[in-house]
Formats: C-alpha cells, sequence, structure tokens
C-alpha cells in the first residue's frame, strides 16, 4: 500500500531572468513570493500557498516553456508502476530523486518524494 497525491504545479520557464517570471506569476495569480530563490542557483522560486493547496514553483528551463504537474508519493516505485498501468511512460530519472513521465495524452509530468512535511491532506490510497 502507498499514497500519493497532486503537490505541486511548476511552471515552467525558458527564461534568463527568472524574477520577471516570478514577478508576473505572482501578480497574476494574487500570491506573494515565498521564495524568490528556492534551491540558491537562480532556478527556482516558490509562490506563497496554504497548506490544503498545491505548491506553485517556478523553475527556469532550457525547454519550451509549459506548465507541468507534480505528483508526491510515499513509495516512489509503487507509485510509478501505478500510472505505468495506466499507460503513462518512464521519461527519465532526475538527479536520482524523481521521475519525469509522460501521460499516454502526449504531458510530461513528475513523480517525486513528499513535498511537505505532513504529508495529507487529500491523500489517495493505493494498495
Amino acid at each position: 500500500m502507498h499514497h500519493s497525491r497532486l503537490s505541486t504545479i511548476v511552471i515552467d520557464c525558458d527564461i534568463d531572468d527568472l524574477d520577471v517570471a516570478t514577478a508576473f506569476w505572482s501578480q497574476a495569480l494574487g500570491k506573494s513570493v515565498a521564495n524568490p530563490d528556492q534551491d540558491g542557483d537562480g532556478r527556482y522560486a516558490e509562490l506563497q500557498t496554504a497548506a490544503d493547496e498545491p505548491l506553485i514553483v517556478l523553475q527556469k528551463v532550457d525547454h519550451a516553456s509549459r506548465v507541468h504537474l507534480d505528483i508526491e508519493t510515499d513509495d516512489l516505485d509503487a507509485e510509478v508502476a501505478r500510472l505505468e498501468k495506466l499507460g503513462a511512460r518512464r521519461v527519465a530519472l532526475a538527479h536520482d530523486r524523481w521521475w519525469v513521465m509522460e501521460a499516454p495524452s502526449g504531458q510530461r509530468f513528475c513523480v517525486v518524494q513528499p513535498q511537505r512535511a505532513a504529508f495529507g491532506p487529500h491523500l489517495n490510497r493505493w494498495d
């Protein structure tokens, strides 16, 4: 048995200065900037969300700008296997920490470890 849930809305930004995108999305969504440089390398920024909302993260990328979803789980292997049975395919293991997946309809998404200290609410339980 394992659990998973929608964790994060990731706004992929093919842009030189992530601060520009962060300012735009902060104002557009009415969310203050929680952390303008999440990892200290200028690649990630986080907007403020409530504890029961998905995280909103901006990510500096070198591919076309788009939005993708992260699914967090307490058992990465089991969740990836469950999604493969539904028709998703593995694209790449990123940094030995999460899987980039592709849905049967072509959208990319990630399967990640729990992203918040309290793993819940709104968990799905899979046997």
